[in-house]
């Protein structure tokens, strides 16, 4: 349904614009030229996404583990302290931010 719509938008707007350059709108010849590639293109986009090898996706037996990086990433405390500080917020949530 979607390429049928495609099409039909696509070649009106192509004798739409073919009238108007044998009209003397100049301009329109470059749409003239650009309608049958927009439907050609949604042509090759159909037949794509019907072709198209879906990858299997991942076994979900297969287990996944993320360790920690083995020494601290200090550019990164830095960043997470900067951000802290902009936003009033400190690891003592007890205590109120400082004025």
């Amino acid at each position: 349904m979607g390429l049928l719509l495609a099409e039909v938008i696509c070649l009106s707007a192509f004798y739409i614009e073919i009238r108007r350059a044998m009209g003397g709108n100049h301009l329109s010849w470059a749409y003239v030229f650009e309608w049958p590639i927009f439907a050609g293109y949604a042509v090759y986009v159909w037949k794509k996404l019907l072709s198209d090898d879906r990858t299997p996706s991942p076994d979900p037996t297969l287990e996944v583990r993320i360790e920690p990086p083995s020494e601290p990433d200090v550019a990164l405390e830095r960043y997470n302290d900067y951000l802290r500080s902009v936003h009033g917020k400190r690891d003592d949530a007890d205590e109120p931010p400082p004025p």
